[in-house]
């Protein structure tokens, strides 16, 4: 049972931890820095591990992709001065990566470490759902048995927590539960994994590229056509989120004998509130419409609109990861898995991001002609079945593209430029829609029962007394048609394009 708890226990448990965080320089690596910094200076140390071939490049790493980026403003004003000071006294950088045994650390460094960590994040994830098999496998599988197996040698340790994604659930309809996921499921009937035999085929696929010696182009496009297709030979839509579930096999086969917590977030967009409202990284699944409209160069989008858009806003992950560190830990409970997730709790439509995107271009015309003046925006076209977007696809794009190919043919290549042009937008907007279609065609719910008795173990006032700092991570009180258009959108353009 948890206890109750407010946002003065939940910073108060943070004070004076050694923490070890993989995956600080992604969006919500950044996040999650950021807020323990700005509500708990009192956190002993911050251990960052950072893929970096010295000490120095991994200083520069953390100067220039994490406290150089905006979100870290509302934290320089506040120590002014001395932030510089505050910075280098709270975070030590790791040159490691979590895809070597003891992240590649020597072993003074590795008894340094382990004897002082309280608490280990494991955010680090390749989350490229066309991603080669080999680095996929490498970070998302191998990655966590390397983080998990570093736990173990620290007796201090306290808490573990895991960052995977409700993705892992595959393309399943209905109410989705907050379950483990065990060694050997699969998504698919008659079919059995086994993650060693996976590993065996990286390793003799990647043996055989080089036998063969074949270019890096070649090697590379061999890697990740093995990743699509083991990933839907078991169920599963890309390799980023098979590889995600297995990694979660791995945590629950392993003998471990500290508190794990696993968070399951569904698609994470720009911050609702803290530090800065809409502040993101990195164009998401709904984002590729937001920049795609903006530029009007995106004049159709493979969705249902009826169907529910799972998002969920990045500083309230960040919110239930530390309530669920400060609940669970040394906790005797092995491990439990939280969905945090907006489908049963304030569930969205796609139609809402579609008639905030339609209202707020509307109210500021994006700049795109030739010499920068506004121009009239285009409709969208939307397709709600797969059928029909590739019958659209083969009408309006394949056949005329076939048309031009044979003309190039018989006018000997005049328009080979042209042909090739056209024939890579068209497999790019294929490839788009396709590796899209899981999440903009999903017809689940997660169910989050687990994560509300979380919220209701946290006080209703869920502020300090001087509202300086809360711990919100309720999305049944987000207005989605206000928070896109006010929050979300206006982020995606200042904050994530070229």
């Amino acid at each position: 049972m948890i206890g109750e708890m407010d946002a003065d226990s939940v910073v108060g448990y943070f004070r004076g931890k050694s923490i070890l965080i993989t995956g600080s320089t992604g969006f919500l690596g950044k996040v999650l820095v950021e807020k323990i910094l700005r509500v708990q200076p009192d956190v002993k140390k911050l251990y960052l591990l950072i893929r970096a071939p010295d000490a120095e490049s991994a200083k520069l790493r953390i100067q220039t992709e994490i406290i150089g980026r905006e979100i870290f403003h509302v934290l320089k004003e506040k120590h002014g001065v001395q932030f510089n000071n505050f910075i280098e006294e709270k975070i030590c950088p790791l040159v490691g990566d979590i895809i070597y045994e003891n992240f590649g650390l020597d072993n003074v460094q590795l008894e340094e470490l382990s004897k002082d960590i309280d608490v280990i994040v494991n955010g680090a994830a390749t989350t490229n759902f066309f991603e080669r098999y080999d680095v996929a496998f490498d970070v998302n599988v191998l990655g966590v048995k390397h983080v998990c197996a570093f736990g173990a040698k620290c007796p201090k340790l306290k808490m573990f927590l895991h960052v995977s994604t409700a993705y892992v659930a595959g393309e399943q309809e209905g109410i989705i539960p907050e379950k483990p996921i065990l060694m050997g499921e699969t998504l698919k009937v008659g079919t059995h994994l086994d993650i060693e035999s996976e590993l065996i085929l990286v390793k003799d696929t990647m043996r055989e590229l080089k036998a063969s010696c074949s270019t890096e182009k070649d090697g590379r496009k061999t890697m990740k056509e093995l990743g699509l297709k083991r990933a839907r030979h078991f169920g599963w839509p890309n390799t980023y989120v098979f590889t995600k579930a297995m990694g979660e096999m791995i945590m629950g086969n392993l003998p471990i004998d500290f508190p794990v917590v696993i968070i399951r977030p569904s698609i994470i967009t720009s911050t609702l509130k803290e530090p800065l409202p809409g502040w993101m990284e990195g164009i998401k699944t709904i984002d590729s419409v937001v920049i795609g409209y903006a530029k009007q160069t995106l004049p159709f989008f493979l969705v249902d609109l009826d169907l529910i858009m799972d998002v969920i806003p990045g500083d309230m992950v960040v919110n239930a990861m530390m309530v669920a560190m400060a609940a669970h830990s040394e906790d005797q409970q092995v491990q439990v898995i939280y969905h945090v997730t907006s489908s049963m709790r304030n569930p969205a439509p796609y139609s809402i991001l579609w008639r905030s995107l339609f209202q707020y271009f509307n109210d500021n015309p994006p700049c795109t002609g030739r010499n920068g003046e506004r121009v009239r925006l285009k409709k969208m076209r939307f397709f709600s079945t797969v059928i029909w977007f590739k019958l659209y696809m083969a009408v309006k794009y394949m056949l005329p593209l076939e048309m031009l190919r044979l003309v190039n043919i018989a006018l000997c290549g005049v328009f080979s430029r042209r042909y090739n042009e056209l024939s890579r937008k068209f497999r790019f907007m294929m490839q788009l829609s396709e590796l899209y279609a899981p999440y903009t065609l999903f017809k689940g719910c997660f169910d989050d029962i687990n994560l509300d008795k979380l919220r209701m173990g946290m006080n209703k006032d869920n502020q300090n007394n001087n509202g300086s700092y809360y711990f919100d991570f309720d999305p049944k009180y987000i207005d989605w048609g206000d928070y896109f258009y006010n929050v979300h959108i206006p982020g995606v353009l200042k904050y994530t394009r070229d």
